[in-house]
């Protein structure tokens, strides 16, 4: 049986919205486990060569105490509004195209 590539799906078939909602969905989330990746480890990593005064601590504490956590709430919030604009997308896409797409949760 054959494997389905979403990207090898034509702009006329139904399905075409469906696949470029996947393709936006993989690309935001690799994008945001980078970032995620950028905070949580590259800057630990390197935090005893960032080593100055912030805010009255060093920068290596604030990091590791607060920015990571800040960050990472912020990661959560793109991709929440991200998300929900692609899912607004897709139906749009869907209503367009003459199928009815359910984007609830």
């Amino acid at each position: 049986m054959p494997e389905s590539d979403p990207a090898a799906v034509p702009e006329s078939e139904p399905g075409a919205a469906r696949a470029r909602h996947w393709r936006r969905t993989q690309r935001l989330t690799a994008a945001l486990l980078l970032a995620w990746f950028g905070v949580g480890f590259v800057v630990t990593w390197f935090a005893r060569e960032l080593d100055f005064p912030f805010f009255g601590w060093p920068f290596s504490f604030w990091v590791a105490a607060q920015g990571g956590v800040v960050v990472f709430v912020l990661l959560l919030v793109v991709y929440a509004r991200r998300m929900a604009r692609n899912d607004r997308r897709l139906a749009r896409e869907s209503d367009a195209a003459g199928g009815a797409v359910d984007t609830r949760p």
